[in-house]
Parts: structure tokens; C-alpha cells; sequence
């Protein structure tokens, strides 16, 4: 049963597994620990012997939500801390594995008050009329939408469904609407204290973590059922014809040595002590005949063990993190900043110490930032741009600094003049030579913000950041600048930037329109050199 109001919780589906399993397999007593074995879930048929429930899928629900899984507990019985722990199970998966029921949406009924076959099918919203979970008149679709837009808990599910044309619905024999899910169930079938049978249904646009969610409502709840850890099938029949039992409750068995686990957790234990301590985490193990190979066999119950390093990290926690002894590594290595990093970290610091406050901007930002603004064309820009963008903002990886400095001089263009701006950060430039299409280049940029330009403030930048660099004037050896037409730059106030013979960057008063494209009044100079050169 969806709930419409409450708190959510969120929870990690491979926590819930593990303290599951823990919890299941031992019990402190007064005179010690007694250890029971696993329960062993399975799938029966109806106990009358007479057919098992059936979910009929129509062809309509394949643009929406094509997939549909079923399952039915008998003879329940609920207390008050059992049913409200079944509702906060459901809310606990909605949260993660159903990805707020994007994913999967579950829906739970009291089989006494409704009658199979069910009948999954799409229809357009006005066509459809019930009355709702906890409401006291019937509403149509369209009308539900509306009413559940100032709901706190249903409209952030609304936007999964409220554009499509056909709203999925599940009816039963008599035409009783179950829920129209991903939102909401019907009153009529809803759960209570005194459900003896329930029948669960998932819809989902992902198989898998359909047949996941509802393997873990069953074996949770089936404990208290008349047999306990039995669930009795239901048959989900698809467009094509097939037919298909649900839940599946499958058992898988894994193999992995001893030495694997001992290497990795940092024990020396046998293999008969790996598989007991494997056990006690409800994964049955036991040594095969071959050396020391452990067969595992994770349960339905487990379905966040995908992999040999789960299992070993289970492993590692029925012996008790506190109980590995640590040991010193046996290769030392030693940790040393990187080269780039610290000529940064340097820069950093003495350039503050000139006077520049130093900015952090964003990576990425829009096409318009680094082409039009600056008056440049995007497609020579180099530029990396997102396949999917949120934002106009974040359209592209920066491929220069200046925009950036530029939008905080905006932001803080009421401050007190002048304002001296630095940044020291990567850029993003495509590069066909590298293996990921792109490299990342380590540049200085720094703007100067006042009445005038300022240019000879920038010049002297550039002379600081090279007597730091220890790089002399020069035309072979050290640096110089020339002068250089770049649309970024007022005409005849740029230069380009040299250090032994190869260009590194610009420096200038910029262009007019450059400024007042990012809303600036006043004149503005700005240096942009790359920095790598000088490792």
C-alpha cells in the first residue's frame, strides 16, 4: 500500500541485505549463542490446488510501463509494528532501488477484496476513474493529477507518467481499479491490520529490478505467514503470449578459492573457516573436493552479492574487522605532490602577495561564454561540448579562463576599484592524439579592472610571474612579447606572449564589446598564459 503522507527514509539496498542476514542467522542468549541455519525460501502453488493467480499484460502499457511482476503471501498475520514496517519497507525501496519508482512502483492489496484475473493494461487518463487511497469520492486521472500537485509526498512521482497519453492501470475480474501506479492505489483493496492475503504487484520500466524489488518484499514478510518463507506464485502473462511465474526466488552458487579471501581480507584462515564464517552471513558455503574452492550460494535475499569481492567483503565482516591484525605494507611507497601542482601552489601564493585575489570559476559554462562574448567562433574553439547539459549555463568545458574572472567582475562590479582578479586552474581542450579525445592544460589568467586599462599593471604581472619562473628577458632563451590582432583585444593593444622561441599566451586591453557583452562599464586589461611550458 503506497502511502500518501510520512517521512522518507532512505536506505542502501546492500545494508538492508547484510543486517538482514545477520540478524537471521544468530541470537545472543543468556548462556551463550545459538546459531540457526538460513531459512530456504521457496515458491509453492495455490494450497486448495487450484490455479494461481494471473496478471494479464496488454500491448498498451508498452510505451509507458511494459513490465509487470506478481506474487501472493497467504495467511499473514500483521501486527501493528509488522504492518508499519511493511509500509516503511516499501517506502525504503521506492527511495533507492526503484529510483523513486522511475524504476519500479510497488503496489501491495488485500486479496480478499478483490478477484484474478488482473489486468494490467494503458488507457488515456480521462477514461480512467476510481477513488483513490484514503479518499472518500471517486476522481478521474486528469482530476488526481491536479489534486495530488500540492501533496508533499505523491507530486514527485507525478512527472513520471502526467505527459504521457495512456496512464498505466490494473483492474481486477469485476473491473475494481487496483492502483494506477506509478502514483497511487485503490481504496478499495488497500491493506490492514486484519489482511490475511496479500497480493503484491510491481510495474516497472526494468525487468530485473522489478523481479529484485519483489523477491525482497516477499521473502521479508513471508516469515510470518502461516508456513513461513513459502510464497505462493503468480503467473504474468505478456502481449506475445508468453507466460512467466513469479517471484523467481532463485539460488545462484559462486566459486572462489580460500587464498582469495585470505589475501585480500589479510587473514590466514582455512577453507572450512572461510565457509563457516560465510554461512553465519547467510551465504551457505562448503569446501568442494577440489583444493580450496568454496561453492557459495547467495539467496534471493542477496541481491547486492554481484560479484567474488562481495563475498569476500562478507567474509571479512563475520571475522570481525577488529580481529585482523595489522601488518606494515609490503612496498613502501612515498607520497610527493606533483610537479604542476606545486609550481601552482607557488604561483598562487607570491601573485596574492602582488595584489591579485584569487578566484576559483566554474569548469564548465555556456557556447556564448567562450565564443560569442569573446568574439570568437565556437568551432575554433577546441572546445568539449555536453552531450546533455542541464543548464545553458554548462554547456561546454571552458576552454579558457577569462570568461569566468570576467562574470565575477560582474558579479562584484559595486566593489571598490581597482579590481585585480587571478585564477590558476585546468582548461579542457580536444586533442586527437590522446586516448580520451581531450586533455586538460594547466593556464594563468588574470584581469585588471579600474577607470583606465591598466595595461602596464598587466606588463608587470608578466615580468613578476617570469622573475618568479627565473625565465630573462630574451628572444632565444627568455621571454618577450610582440605585438598581435586578436578579436578578443582592443586593435593595437595586444600582444603575444613568447618563452624560448614558442608562444604561451596574450596579454591586452579588451576589446569594447567584449566588455559590455559581460556587463562590465569600464575598461579591463587581462593576461592568459599557459604555464606548463615551465615545469
Amino acid at each position: 500500500m503506497r502511502r500518501q503522507k510520512g517521512r522518507l527514509m532512505w536506505c542502501c539496498i546492500r545494508s538492508t541485505c547484510q543486517l538482514t542476514a545477520m540478524i537471521s542467522c544468530v541470537w545472543r542468549v543468556s548462556s551463550g549463542v545459538c546459531r540457526l541455519e538460513a531459512p530456504r525460501y521457496k515458491r509453492v502453488s495455490p494450497a486448495d490446488g487450484g490455479e494461481p493467480q494471473r496478471l494479464v499484460i496488454t500491448e498498451e502499457t508498452a510505451s509507458v510501463r511494459p513490465h509487470a511482476v506478481a506474487a501472493v503471501l497467504r495467511n499473514i498475520t500483521f501486527t501493528q509494528e509488522r504492518y508499519e514496517s511493511f509500509i516503511e519497507l516499501q517506502e525504503k525501496l521506492h527511495q533507492n532501488i526503484c529510483r523513486k519508482r522511475t524504476l519500479v512502483a510497488i503496489g501491495t492489496h488485500d486479496l480478499d477484496t478483490i478477484s484474478g484475473p488482473f489486468t494490467y493494461t494503458a488507457k488515456p487518463p480521462g477514461e480512467i476513474r476510481f477513488k483513490p487511497l484514503n479518499q472518500s469520492k471517486e476522481y478521474t486521472a486528469t482530476e488526481l493529477m491536479s489534486l495530488y500537485k500540492t501533496d508533499s509526498h505523491l507530486r514527485h512521482y507525478l512527472h513520471i507518467i502526467e505527459n504521457e497519453p495512456l496512464y498505466p492501470i490494473i483492474y481486477d475480474s469485476n473491473g475494481i481499479v487496483l492502483s494506477m501506479p506509478p502514483i497511487i492505489n485503490g481504496d478499495h483493496s488497500k491493506i490492514s491490520l486484519n489482511t490475511k492475503n496479500i497480493f503484491i504487484e510491481c510495474t516497472a520500466t526494468d525487468l530485473t529490478k522489478a523481479k529484485t524489488t519483489l523477491d525482497m518484499v516477499v521473502t521479508m514478510f513471508s516469515e510470518y505467514c502461516e508456513e513461513p518463507f513459502t510464497v505462493e506464485g503468480a503467473e504474468v502473462v505478456y502481449p506475445d503470449g508468453r507466460l512467466c511465474v513469479y517471484p523467481e526466488l532463485a539460488y545462484r552458487t559462486e566459486t572462489l578459492s580460500g587464498d582469495f579471501i585470505n589475501k585480500r581480507v589479510g587473514i590466514n584462515e582455512s577453507a572450512e573457516s572461510i565457509a563457516q564464517l560465510l554461512t553465519r552471513m547467510c551465504l551457505r558455503s562448503e569446501v568442494s573436493g577440489e583444493g580450496d574452492l568454496i561453492q557459495v550460494e547467495i539467496p534471493p535475499t542477496r541481491a547486492d552479492v554481484i560479484h567474488a569481492c562481495d563475498i569476500m567483503e562478507d567474509a571479512a565482516i563475520a571475522y570481525g574487522f577488529n580481529n585482523i591484525v595489522r601488518s606494515t605494507p609490503r612496498t613502501y611507497t612515498i607520497a610527493n605532490q606533483l610537479p604542476l601542482n606545486k609550481l601552482t601552489e607557488l604561483l598562487r601564493q607570491d601573485l596574492a602577495a602582488a595584489g591579485f585575489t584569487e578566484a576559483l570559476t566554474f569548469a564548465l559554462c555556456s557556447e556564448e561564454d567562450i565564443a560569442d562574448k569573446l568574439r570568437k567562433n565556437i568551432a575554433e574553439t577546441r572546445a568539449v561540448h555536453i552531450s546533455n547539459p542541464k543548464t545553458t549555463e554548462f554547456q561546454v568545458a571552458r576552454t579558457c579562463l577569462l570568461p569566468g574572472l570576467l562574470k565575477t567582475l560582474a558579479a562584484n562590479r559595486k566593489m571598490p576599484l581597482p579590481l585585480k582578479l587571478l585564477e590558476i586552474s585546468d582548461v579542457v581542450l580536444k586533442d586527437e592524439t590522446k586516448d580520451v579525445g581531450a586533455r586538460n592544460n594547466r593556464r594563468l589568467c588574470a584581469v585588471y579592472y579600474n577607470k583606465s586599462p591598466g595595461f602596464e599593471v598587466i606588463h608587470g604581472l608578466l615580468d613578476r610571474v617570469m622573475q618568479l619562473l627565473d625565465v630573462k628577458p630574451g628572444r632565444n632563451q627568455g621571454y618577450h612579447i610582440q605585438a598581435a590582432e586578436d578579436s578578443t583585444f582592443f586593435p593595437g593593444r595586444c600582444a603575444e606572449i613568447f618563452s624560448c622561441g614558442k608562444s604561451i599566451g596574450h596579454l591586452g586591453v579588451l576589446h569594447p564589446d567584449v566588455i559590455s557583452r559581460f556587463e562590465l562599464t569600464m575598461p579591463c586589461s587581462a593576461i592568459d598564459i599557459d604555464i606548463e611550458p615551465f615545469l
